[in-house]
């Protein structure tokens, strides 16, 4: 394997881990993904309607996804494809930089990312890098060297992400009886973040992860991926790989929306695969709340006892330091008590 100058040393750190040769490596993957899953696809148009039925069919559509997937797919979303071209063709622009440039000078504040180093088994191991930026940074000129034409790309995509995020936050708030308005003070820029990833092609094995199985930590996930494939979600115990369908984003429930909406809306374990002759590209938009923000369920009786934001993420990371993995939610369930032997809900 011939690895391109922009590639970082995913193989060496990969082999370090995996004391056999290339050809022999293969771990779980839970068993093999059904092909070709279709999520719901939502026409967001509804929203907007005149017809007050319309709309009520539009958001009812959200929730019920949201309650049985904890995924589905939008369009007529309101960004542009033009936009969308323009952010994937600097995504790649970026990606194809030396590796040792991405890794050394301070882009995208310093947020730039690649493999696990955590890992200490295959199965904690991701096969792909990433830029991971707040909100609060993306206008920052000092963030982007001579990667000018990126700022003002990102700085539009990130806009447009975040009004599409609250909108569909809202609809889920209001499905529960509140007001669509409640994330507004919750969710600020220097916690919401966007994520830039990148799978190389790996031609070890197909059942390498390009992101180990996790939860999203967050409220919800916006995912704009390119059509090579290799999303996985967990669905009724059993993997299933999501078809890509170039006319939609992917929405995600987060662990803080089940945790808030008191387990009416699903997080939902999922991963990406690797593909072992094309890479693939995705960006993802995380809706967070501040780190001293309260959630609690907004039902009684509530399965959740209250924790704030940075207490779900410290407890995060004192589990992956310990155990390799992430807890989540059920760190934080009333009852029953927290069982140290049951299944984790995955990685972050």
């Amino acid at each position: 394997m011939i690895e391109s100058p922009s590639s970082p040393p995913l193989l060496h750190h990969y082999g370090a881990i995996t004391p056999v040769s290339g050809a022999e490596i293969h771990h779980p993957t839970n068993g093999p993904a059904l092909e070709g899953c279709q999520l719901p696809v939502i026409d967001l148009s509804g929203l907007s309607s005149d017809d007050e039925r319309k709309q009520k069919a539009c958001a009812l559509a959200i929730a019920r996804a949201s309650s049985e997937w904890g995924f589905f797919q939008v369009v007529e979303h309101g960004i542009s494809h033009e936009l969308l071209k323009k952010m994937r063709s600097e995504q790649m622009k970026l990606f194809q930089t030396p590796f040792e440039r991405k890794s050394s000078c301070g882009l995208l504040n310093n947020s730039y990312r690649w493999g696990t180093p955590t890992a200490t088994c295959p199965n904690q191991f991701s096969w792909s890098e990433a830029f991971h930026i707040p909100l609060t940074k993306i206008s920052d000129p000092d963030c982007y060297g001579e990667f000018t034409s990126l700022r003002e790309v990102m700085t539009e995509f990130a806009a447009a992400m975040s009004k599409l995020a609250k909108l569909l936050a809202g609809v889920l708030a209001e499905n529960l009886g509140h007001s669509p308005q409640v994330f507004d003070d919750m969710c600020e820029e220097s916690t919401c973040f966007l994520r830039l990833n990148r799978y190389p092609a790996c031609p070890l094995s197909p059942d390498i992860f390009g992101l180990v199985p996790h939860t999203d930590s967050d409220f919800l996930t916006i995912l704009y991926q390119d059509q090579v494939g290799g999303l996985q979600l967990l669905k009724d115990s059993k993997w299933v790989a999501v078809k890509p369908n170039q006319h939609a984003l992917i929405v995600n429930i987060g662990d803080l929306f089940q945790a808030w909406s008191n387990d009416t809306y699903r997080s939902v374990q999922h991963k990406v695969m690797t593909n072992e002759r094309q890479e693939r590209y995705s960006i993802a938009y995380f809706l967070c709340p501040s780190f001293d923000s309260l959630i609690g369920s907004c039902q009684e009786p509530s399965v959740y006892r209250k924790f704030t934001f940075g207490e779900y993420r410290s407890q995060i990371q004192e589990d992956v330091k310990k155990t390799g993995r992430k807890v989540g939610l059920p760190r934080f369930k009333l009852t029953p008590p927290f069982n140290s032997q049951q299944k984790e809900i995955g990685s972050i």
